[in-house]
């Protein structure tokens, strides 16, 4: 029985070590984008294809030696999931070459409060009344994280919230495409067509790369890559309310990190706070949703 336990015990901890070690890699690749601005001139979109490239390769070489096949039954979903994500990550990218760091990454930790939103309006038997009050506990931290005092917000901040809610419907498209499919499938999709659409939208922005050009186009892209599976095998051993709170970590990593990685400047008292509400509002949603729903 000990032995069992203890085994358990490991297993877990392994979980917890890779959801968190996925978030620090998501917050590295961030950074990495930053640490290249003075170096060399790669837009934003480039980033954005050489990670969903990369990932593609990735998927393919694992398929090839697992002898895995594809097994796509639901394409409008996978297409749902794919020009989603697509946005939410160039989303993300985007709000890092204008802004704070620190900011991009808290405004694309919202999208656990979108997806509870959307869900409140678009599936009735979903409805957990309070939703909305940590909804607005959330919508006042994310208020005094980017505004504090002033009326309106700045036109760089819609990157960043832009991520949050293109990311929440990538993951309810995620969420209805694992009832049809398995991982690798979605992910081959993802990445495949994510790095096409790219490239087609955006060609004149993708050329062939230097040495210096493709030591960051390929570190930030591994580190994306390496912060998705380990996101993935981590749920394998975490409960989603666990897997959650540490990927919400990296809301308090970006808060603490970006003036000593990047030069950010801190963040305020006020704007501290208002990281730990949107921590705190995304922490009970996990909690909520897994009351929620029954153990089956």
């Amino acid at each position: 029985m000990s032995t069992e336990r203890s085994g358990l015990f490991s297993s877990q901890m392994g979980g917890w070590l890779a959801v968190f070690g996925s978030a620090f890699c998501f917050y590295l690749a961030t950074a990495i984008i930053r640490w290249a601005e003075p170096h060399v001139a790669i837009e934003t979109p480039y980033f954005v294809f050489a990670r969903f490239f990369l990932g593609f390769c990735v998927v393919c070489i694992t398929m090839i030696l697992k002898r895995q096949r594809l097994q796509p039954q639901r394409y409008d979903l996978l297409l749902g999931r794919t020009v989603t994500n697509a946005v939410a990550v160039f989303c993300f990218y985007k709000a890092v070459e204008v802004g704070s760091l620190a900011e991009a990454n808290i405004l694309n930790m919202t999208y656990p409060l979108f997806v509870a939103l959307f869900a409140w309006f678009l599936i009735r038997d979903q409805r957990d009344f309070l939703v909305l009050p940590i909804a607005g506990v959330a919508f006042l931290g994310i208020w005094m994280i980017l505004a504090p005092g002033e009326v309106g917000m700045r036109f760089e901040s819609i990157w960043g919230l832009g991520s949050g809610i293109t990311a929440s419907l990538a993951m309810i498209y995620l969420n209805l495409s694992r009832r049809y499919h398995d991982s690798q499938t979605i992910l081959f999709f993802m990445f495949g067509l994510g790095a096409l659409f790219m490239l087609l939208l955006f060609y004149e922005d993708i050329f062939w790369p230097g040495r210096m050009e493709f030591f960051f186009i390929f570190l930030c892209s591994a580190v994306g890559v390496i912060g998705q599976y380990l996101l993935t095998y981590g749920f394998l051993y975490v409960t989603a309310v666990e897997g959650s709170i540490i990927s919400s970590s990296r809301i308090i990593m970006a808060a603490l990190f970006g003036p000593l990685l990047v030069g950010d400047p801190a963040l305020t008292l006020t704007g501290w706070f208002g990281a730990l509400l949107v921590f705190s509002a995304n922490s009970m949603l996990a909690y909520r949703k897994s009351v929620a729903q029954p153990i089956r």
